[in-house]
């Protein structure tokens, strides 16, 4: 699989945190492997200035 690059702005980037939190918040044990995913993910994004 290749790489993808975004551009995202400061507001962008801050939704785009706040929406990965809250999908994370929705999952249960057997999602075992979204949820590592997910952070995985997460953990990529820089944290925002504001």
């Amino acid at each position: 699989m290749g790489t993808t690059t975004l551009e995202l702005n400061e507001e962008e980037l801050i939704l785009l945190r706040h929406a990965l939190r809250h999908y994370l918040s929705d999952f249960g044990h057997e999602e075992a492997d979204i949820l590592r995913k997910a952070r995985a993910l997460l953990a990529k994004l820089p944290v925002p200035v504001k």
